[in-house]
């Protein structure tokens, strides 16, 4: 099941959250800056400091510290350079790795961002379709996992409700 809903992703009941990271895994503004504030910056940070990197299209997994997340998987999206240099690919795999780390963990549920396209300057619906053809081939796959977009942009939710409305 993918639903998205307008609500902040560190307010989110889900077993996991994602941060839409950077490779460094270093506290950033944003969605970043939100889960580490919410989570414990300092308890995070080190937790990320000990991980080290994360490559772009892959995934980390951490403790939740003070979320009511289990966990925050850190995923690390492609900055959008104009779409041929592997961008779609990237991020498809960003979200893949966080499903693939959800379940490695015994996650019934998560919730995502809109990876990348923030600061990173994915182009809004190119993310959303990438983001739940994603969520879509992993529950094709057989995996059952509760799928929650958090947006806090009103033109962000409607674009996405529009597109997974289009499955």
């Amino acid at each position: 099941m993918i639903e998205i809903r307008k609500i902040s992703i560190t307010d989110l009941d889900t077993d996991a959250i994602v941060n839409a990271a950077n490779e460094e895994l270093w506290a950033g503004g944003g969605v970043c800056g939100a889960i580490f504030r919410a989570a414990g910056m300092r308890e995070l940070q080190d937790a990320c400091n000990r991980i080290g990197h994360c490559d772009t299209g892959s995934a980390v997994i951490t403790p939740g510290f003070r979320l009511k997340a289990r966990y925050i998987i850190h995923a690390v999206g492609p900055v959008w350079r104009g779409g041929s240099h592997n961008e779609q690919k990237l991020l498809y795999s960003a979200y893949r790795r966080s499903l693939e780390l959800a379940v490695e963990n015994g996650c019934r549920s998560i919730g995502f961002p809109l990876i990348s396209a923030g600061i990173f300057g994915y182009p809004l619906e190119e993310a959303w379709q990438t983001a739940l053809q994603a969520c879509r081939d992993f529950e094709v796959g057989g995996a059952e996992i509760e799928i929650i977009f958090a947006v806090l942009d009103d033109h962000i939710l409607k674009v996405g409700q529009r597109m997974l409305g289009k499955a």
